[in-house]
């Protein structure tokens, strides 16, 4: 239940923050938060990560719909008594269903974090997004943390 919590307040974070995009500012423009560094910048994407697949999105109703059904198995069929596991499965869930309401109800994704590392302008992205490369980098951990105690035990 706390996992599904979890999955929860990354939806409402992430639905609460692109609305304020949406309501209060112009789509391209940009708030510096960090000079060089950090802005918030409303954008949208019909897309996937870097735009790629753009207009798809029937592609994408069908790949999140798949998705969001696998991550729920995996968390009820293999989360119990694995709190690690099981937060990267809620913060991907969370991540997931929070760009897939965005994809039904507006048919496109708000993104607004724009981050520039090394002078590289990093494509920019969204709590939902951010839920879910934390949430993936948790599940390798897990697993590499497993593979070690597996090679331990033998």
């Amino acid at each position: 239940m706390l996992y599904y919590l979890i999955t929860l307040l990354i939806i409402g974070i992430d639905q609460l923050t692109k609305w304020l995009i949406v309501a209060k500012m112009q789509y391209g423009e940009s708030i510096t938060i960090i000079e060089d560094f950090l802005y918030i910048t409303s954008h949208r994407n019909q897309g996937a990560a870097w735009g790629i697949l753009q207009g798809q999105m029937w592609f994408f109703y069908l790949i999140t719909v798949l998705v969001i059904g696998f991550l729920i198995y995996y968390l009820q069929k293999h989360g119990k008594g694995k709190p690690l596991f099981s937060i990267a499965i809620a913060l991907m869930l969370g991540g997931a269903i929070g760009n897939f309401i965005d994809r039904l109800f507006r048919k496109e994704v708000v993104d607004f974090i724009n981050v520039y590392i090394f002078n590289y302008d990093f494509p920019i992205f969204n709590v939902a997004d951010s839920a879910l490369v934390v949430g993936v980098t948790l599940l390798i951990i897990q697993m590499l943390l497993e593979e070690r105690k597996s090679k331990k035990e033998k």
